[in-house]
C-alpha cells in the first residue's frame, strides 16, 4: 500500500518569553493510505502539535512533511490551499456554527468552495445519511446531543470528500457509549470510502478499538510505533507500558499514586493472552503446582483489530525463587510475561 502521509526528521520549536521550546523531536513517521493510524500520548507530549503540522496549521521548524507525495513546505500558498482540500479535520469540541441549523453547518463549507446552493444542499442530506442523522437536519446544534454533533462534524469533514480525515481527541468530550458510536461510524467511512483515518487521542482504548497501526509521542520524541497488536502484546517504552496499565485518565504517573490510600502490591507481572493461548485454568494450575497464592489485581478482554486479546495482572508471592518459578511456568503456557513495578489497584 502506498505511502500518504510521511513525516522526515520533523522538528518543531515554539518561542516564548522564557526561551525555546522543542515540541517535536526529530519525528519520522510513515501513514499508508487506507490506515486508520493513531497517534497516543499523556497531556503534553506533543501530539496535537504534530497533527498540526501534518496539515501545516503549524510550519515544522525543520524536516519535512510529504502528502500523498507532495512536500508541503515546497508548495505556494495557492498549491497549499489546494492540497488542504484533501485533508478534512474534526475537534474535541465539534467547532459547528451555532447560529445555523444541521444543513445549513453541512452545507457551508461546500457553498464557500463555489457549489451552487440547491447541488449543496443536496450532497449535505446525502452525509446525513451516512452518519445516520436525517431526522435532525433542521435542528441547531444546541439541540444536540455531544455525539450527535461530532456526527455532523464528521459529515462537514466529508462534505469536501478528503483522502485523509484528522481526528484530533474527537471522542475525548463523549462517554464511553458514545465514543465507540462514533468509532464505528468512523470504521465504516474508512471501509466504504477509503478514506486514510489519523486518530489523535490519549486513550489507549480508542487506538485498540479502531486502529492498525500506532505511534506513540512522549516529550515530544516518537518513542514507539508500529502494530497495535505487537505494541499492546509487546510494549517497549515505558511510556507503552503506562499508557495500557494505567489506572486514571489524568495520566498521573504509577509511583506518585502510591501517596493514595489504595493496595499497593510490590512484586507485579502483566500477563498477555490472545484466542490462541492455552485453554486451560492456567492460574489455577499454577497455583495447585507451586502450593503458593497469587492476587488477580486486574483482568480485562479487548478485541484488538479484531482478535480477542486479554490481560492480568498478577501479584506474586514475595518469595523470589517461587515468583521466578511461576513466572517460567506461564510462558511455558504460551503466555507474554512483563514486569510491572509499584503497581496501585
Amino acid at each position: 500500500m502506498d505511502e500518504i502521509i510521511r513525516i522526515k526528521n520533523m522538528s518543531k520549536v515554539f518561542q516564548s518569553s522564557s526561551g525555546e521550546f522543542k515540541a517535536l523531536d526529530d519525528i519520522n513517521l510513515s501513514i499508508h493510505q487506507g490506515d486508520i493510524y493513531g497517534i497516543i500520548g499523556m497531556s503534553g507530549a506533543g501530539k496535537s502539535t504534530l497533527v498540526r503540522c501534518i496539515n501545516f496549521l503549524e510550519r515544522p521548524t525543520q524536516g519535512t512533511v510529504e502528502v500523498d507525495g507532495k512536500d508541503l513546505s515546497s508548495l505556494s500558498n495557492k498549491e497549499l490551499r489546494a492540497t488542504r482540500k484533501d485533508i478534512a479535520m474534526i475537534f474535541q469540541q465539534f467547532n459547528l456554527l451555532m447560529q445555523k441549523n444541521v444543513i445549513d453547518n453541512i452545507c457551508f463549507p461546500l457553498t464557500i468552495a463555489g457549489m451552487k446552493k440547491k447541488e449543496a444542499r443536496k450532497k449535505a442530506y446525502e452525509l446525513l445519511e451516512v452518519v445516520g442523522l436525517t431526522d435532525k437536519a433542521k435542528s441547531y446544534p444546541v439541540q444536540l446531543s455531544g455525539g450527535q454533533k461530532q456526527r455532523v462534524a464528521i459529515a462537514r469533514a466529508l462534505a469536501a470528500e478528503p483522502k485523509i480525515l484528522l481526528c484530533d481527541e474527537a471522542t475525548s468530550a463523549l462517554d464511553p457509549q458514545t465514543t465507540k458510536s462514533i468509532l464505528a461510524l468512523l470504521k465504516e467511512i474508512n471501509e466504504k470510502y477509503g478514506i486514510t483515518i489519523v486518530i489523535i487521542t490519549h486513550e489507549m482504548a480508542v487506538v485498540q478499538e479502531i486502529c492498525s497501526h500506532v505511534a506513540i509521542i512522549g516529550g515530544g520524541k516518537l518513542v514507539e510505533q508500529g502494530e497495535v497488536f505487537d505494541i499492546f502484546s509487546h510494549p517497549k517504552s515505558q511510556e507503552a507500558r503506562e499508557l495500557i496499565i494505567k489506572k486514571d485518565e489524568a495520566g498521573v504517573s504509577l509511583k506518585k499514586q502510591k501517596e493514595v490510600k489504595e493496595l499497593v502490591t510490590k512484586h507485579c507481572i502483566r500477563i498477555v493472552f490472545t484466542e490462541n493461548s492455552s485453554f486451560e485454568p492456567v492460574i489455577a494450575n499454577m497455583v495447585i503446582k507451586y502450593q503458593a497464592p497469587v492476587n488477580i489485581l486486574k483482568a480485562d478482554t479487548k478485541n484488538v483489530g479484531g482478535i480477542a486479546h486479554g490481560e492480568m495482572i498478577l501479584g506474586l508471592p514475595e518469595d523470589r525463587q517461587v515468583a521466578e518459578l511461576m513466572k517460567e511456568y506461564l510462558r511455558s503456557r504460551g503466555l507474554e510475561v512483563e514486569e510491572v513495578y509499584d503497581y496501585v489497584g
